[in-house]
């Protein structure tokens, strides 16, 4: 029967990670931010994560998704005389121009278009824009936007109009996982009208693994902004509201990325050139060594240790064929199994003919005689 064992010099073996960036956080001088890993939620770093404030134009991207909730692509919209007089940045629209849905979607989301975002709205909802708020609001609790309030498709500044960190960074992967929204967050520019109009988000020009999503600019709002970045297999969202300027709220935005991306290395956690345990062999043949047959790649956080844990056999019977499965490799992170390999034998080993196991007994025997007398 086989037993929880480890074979080497330690029963627990701990792997540390060496840490690639400072673990006393980013540097951050906006209000309130937060940066977490997209995939488990996990929150790296926050400060005022809760505090309700405004969000400015960040607030597209619920206009967008409640649009696409209740219409096509290619659905036509004429764009109304609100909506072509709305104050703030415009692409330009009057009233009267028919657009599709996506290219009003691009114009709000790429120059971030105020008269793209309220045509949408009134288009969709037949001028009826409280009812089009009133969308926004049940699909951001419908999300667990529990801190927000819509009151604006657009997000100019109005009393009642505000929303968190926390629930911009839900905000941001509910839209990221439409693919419209996917592909026109990463346009350096669009077209629409007739003008070309260029992207608020300076990062898709600076930032390496840069995947969008949308900036905010008020005078209540400050300079904000959700920016979500992808290296080595993670993707991570940050959230920066009310930095003091443009040039404040990138370097916000590029520190949190930054940050949260050195949080996680590529590793190769199991190795087959490493020798894992050793089994004793009988009639006094050299310890097996017990190995894996090919390496396991995973993402860890550079700041957790990986400990390994090995469930294999002390004693192992002959005969023993090359690569026979004779235990298993755990590989655990902050309690978590991350990795797991069979442990099988390096080499094959035969059992020794009747004569060589006598004269292994007799060998043996006169060994414990000697010992006895001596």
């Amino acid at each position: 029967m086989k037993r929880s064992l480890l074979l080497g010099p330690a029963l627990v073996a701990g792997l540390l990670l060496c840490a690639g960036a400072s673990a006393a956080g980013p540097t951050v001088t906006a209000r309130a931010y937060i940066v977490q890993n997209a995939a488990t939620g996990e929150v790296l770093a926050s400060r005022s994560v809760r505090m309700r404030v405004p969000i400015a134009s960040i607030t597209k991207l619920m206009t967008v998704l409640v649009a696409l909730d209740h219409a096509r692509p290619g659905d036509p919209i004429v764009v109304s005389r609100a909506a072509a007089n709305v104050a703030g940045s415009q692409a330009g629209l009057y009233e009267g121009q028919a657009f599709t849905v996506r290219e009003l979607i691009a114009a709000a989301l790429v120059p971030s278009a105020n008269d793209a975002a309220d045509a949408l709205a009134d288009g969709i909802s037949e001028g009826r824009r409280a009812l089009f708020v009133r969308w926004m609001n049940r699909k951001a609790l419908a999300l667990g936007m529990t801190d927000t309030h819509f009151v604006r498709p657009e997000g100019l500044d109005a009393p009642g109009h505000l929303s968190s960190a926390r629930d911009v960074a839900l905000l941001a992967e509910a839209a990221m996982r439409e693919p419209l929204v996917r592909r026109t967050v990463l346009l350096p520019a669009i077209e629409i009208g007739g003008r070309r109009l260029l992207s608020r988000n300076d990062l898709l020009r600076t930032f390496p693994g840069i995947l969008g999503v949308k900036t905010g600019t008020t005078e209540r709002a400050g300079w904000s902004q959700v920016a979500a970045a992808r290296r080595d297999a993670v993707t991570v969202y940050a959230v920066a509201l009310g930095s003091s300027n443009r040039g404040a709220r990138n370097r916000d935005v590029a520190a949190l990325l930054t940050w949260g991306l050195d949080r996680y290395r590529t590793i190769r956690a199991i190795d087959p050139g490493k020798v894992y345990a050793r089994a004793r062999l009988p009639y006094g043949a050299r310890p097996l060594d017990l190995v894996v047959a090919k390496p396991v790649w995973r993402v860890v956080r550079v700041d957790r240790p990986l400990v390994e844990r090995i469930v294999a056999p002390a004693t192992l019977a002959v005969p023993v064929r090359r690569g026979q499965r004779l235990g298993e490799l755990r590989v655990y992170e902050d309690g978590v199994l991350v990795a797991s390999a069979p442990l099988i034998a390096a080499r094959s080993v035969g059992r020794p003919a009747l004569g060589g196991r006598l004269a292994f007994y007799a060998q043996r025997t006169a060994h414990h005689a000697w010992s006895w007398l001596s």
